[in-house]
Formats: C-alpha cells, sequence, structure tokens
C-alpha cells in the first residue's frame, strides 16, 4: 500500500475510491471499505482510500482522536488498499471552497468513488453529496450502520472508551482498540516490583481509557499477551498520564522499538495503595487476572481486523 498526502502525488486514473475520515476504521467504515474492495475487483481497478488527520472534530472542537495515522494505515491495510492518500488537515486547508477538493477528484476520473451518506467536506462543511456526483463516473453512497439502535460512529466509540468500557468499544469497532507507540526511558520503578514495563510515548490527543487492561502487544510481528496501566500513577504521587505496558515470559530490551497494543478487557480502575508492598499484591492479582481473560487460541496472534457481527 503506497501512503502519500496529496491526490497530487499519486496517478491512479479510474480508480475505485473512497473517501472519509475512517478515525478509528470501525464497522461503519467496514460497510464502505468492503464495498471498495468489491467495485475494484468488479472493474478490474486500483483501489484508493482518500482520509485526513486530523479529523474535523479533533481540529475544530478538540475532541481526542482514535487512530493516529500510523495506527490508521495499520488498520486500514487489511483491506489490500493499493494506495491511502492521507491529507493533513489544518486551518488552512479547511477553509478551502468544497470545488477545490472535488476538482482534484476529478483530475483522477475515478471509476466510482465511495462516501458515507454523513459526509461533509469544504469550508464550513458545506460541500455534500450533489457536489461529489461531478467527480466521478459513478458515486455511491453507502448508508449509516447501527447496533443496539444507535449509529456506530466515533463519538460513540470516544465515549466508550472516556467510561474505559473498551468491551462496548471492541463491539462498535469490530476488533479491540489498538495503539501504536514507541518505547521510551521510564523511572524503572516497575523493576523494583518485579514487574518492568514498556512506557509508550503517545500523543497527548490520543483517545485512551484509563486504568488497568488486559492487552496483546506485537513487537516486531510477535504477539505477546501482557496488562497495561494507563492514566495517572496515583501510589507513586505520578501527575501527567502515561501508558505502561507489562509483556508476560519476555525480559527483552524494548528501548526505542514500536509496540502496537490492542486492548481487550478492563481488570479495574486505578487504586492509590498505601504502600508498595501493597501495589506489588495487586500487580500480581491484576496478572492471573490477565493471564485468565486472554487464555486460549484467539489471542496467540495481533488481530485487529474486523471481525464481522450482524448490526442493522
Amino acid at each position: 500500500m503506497r501512503i502519500v498526502e496529496t491526490l497530487q502525488d499519486l496517478n491512479l486514473d479510474h480508480a475505485a475510491v473512497a473517501v472519509g475520515n475512517f478515525d478509528g476504521v470501525h464497522r461503519g467504515h467496514h460497510r464502505v471499505l468492503t464495498r471498495l474492495q468489491a467495485c475494484a475487483a468488479q472493474d478490474g481497478r486500483p483501489s484508493a482510500v482518500v482520509t485526513f488527520f486530523p479529523p474535523a472534530k479533533v481540529l475544530f472542537s478538540g475532541v481526542p482522536f482514535l487512530a493516529s495515522p500510523e495506527e490508521k494505515a495499520l488498520l486500514l491495510a487489511g483491506y489490500g488498499i493499493d494506495a491511502l492518500v492521507m491529507i493533513p488537515f489544518g486551518h488552512t486547508y479547511a477553509s478551502q471552497p468544497p470545488e477545490a477538493f472535488v476538482s482534484a477528484l476529478t483530475d483522477w476520473q475515478p471509476s466510482v468513488l465511495l462516501v458515507g451518506e454523513d459526509f461533509r467536506f469544504g469550508k464550513d462543511r458545506t460541500g455534500g453529496l450533489d457536489d461529489l456526483q461531478h467527480a466521478a463516473n459513478r458515486l455511491e453512497v453507502v448508508r449509516l450502520r447501527s447496533m443496539n439502535g444507535e449509529v456506530i460512529s466515533s463519538s460513540r466509540i470516544r465515549a466508550a472508551l472516556a467510561d474505559g468500557r473498551v468491551d462496548e468499544a471492541t463491539q462498535l469497532l469490530g476488533h479491540p482498540y489498538l495503539l501504536t507507540g514507541t518505547v521510551i526511558e521510564g523511572d524503572r520503578r516497575g523493576r523494583t516490583l518485579n514487574y518492568p514495563t514498556a512506557n509508550l510515548q503517545v500523543d497527548a490527543d490520543k483517545a485512551l481509557p484509563v486504568g488497568v487492561f488486559a492487552v496483546t502487544a506485537d513487537v516486531d510481528g510477535v504477539t505477546h499477551r501482557g496488562m497495561a496501566n494507563v492514566g495517572t500513577r496515583p501510589t507513586v504521587d505520578a501527575a501527567t498520564r502515561t501508558v505502561e505496558v507489562h509483556l508476560f515470559d519476555t525480559d527483552q530490551d524494548l528501548y526505542d522499538r514500536t509496540l502496537s497494543v490492542a486492548f481487550h478487557h478492563r481488570l479495574r480502575t486505578q487504586v492509590r495503595f498505601d504502600s508498595l508492598e501493597a501495589l506489588k499484591a495487586q500487580l500480581q492479582d491484576d496478572e492471573a487476572a490477565a493471564r485468565s481473560a486472554l487464555r486460549g487460541a484467539a489471542y496467540d496472534r495481533f488481530d485487529v481486523a474486523i471481525h464481522e457481527t450482524e448490526t442493522q
């Protein structure tokens, strides 16, 4: 999958093209992306996704994003897309009239253009489906998806994560919530408790659940089970948000390595302990709970592909 930042960086005449924010790449997006696959195969054309980072709501409303550019690319790669256009979305780009985006798409002469029914673009979100009809030989509008009577949306997933409800987030996403980060130097306090952790450098605008979680992590293509603590560390008086991942049954040096972490189950909320001894005892309980939660072949490999279930 080739990744570029502007439509002008590629020459994909007559490709099948899907356009959208695709934040988190959830079940609603799955409907667009599987239709993109089908159209590309049917027409014998390459496939491309045009997306934006950060999403408009992040830029204008200050909400956290679900997927960084790296995470979004990882999630989209599973659809066998030939090209990904990840447009940097700032105030200057957002102020362009809708006609500018339509013109750039038209230059590609897409065989088919696929969008969700709520897609808006251009200055003040004044561009809509009527404008896009002029950009391709055929426009397909994919209807929104619902679960439990409510539309599946990035906003709904953010709300679930904010409450620590990762199981609900997984249902809406169709895959475990994904976090990718670089391991940085920590204070090595975990080693004194026999629970060394990989401290991940994470963008402050990334949506994260708070608590202790059972996770799997990909390290250079190898899947590890483990547990993660996300949030402040009340027992040691830390005030800033941290992401600490303890991998089971490995002692490898992870500094400067990239970890992709999938959140599977919430084990507990964060608690302040009276002593480090009490914290260590709790960590032992957490490990037992995480190992139990992650028992089974389903956790043998790192998997963030969408697993489909029936939704309305």
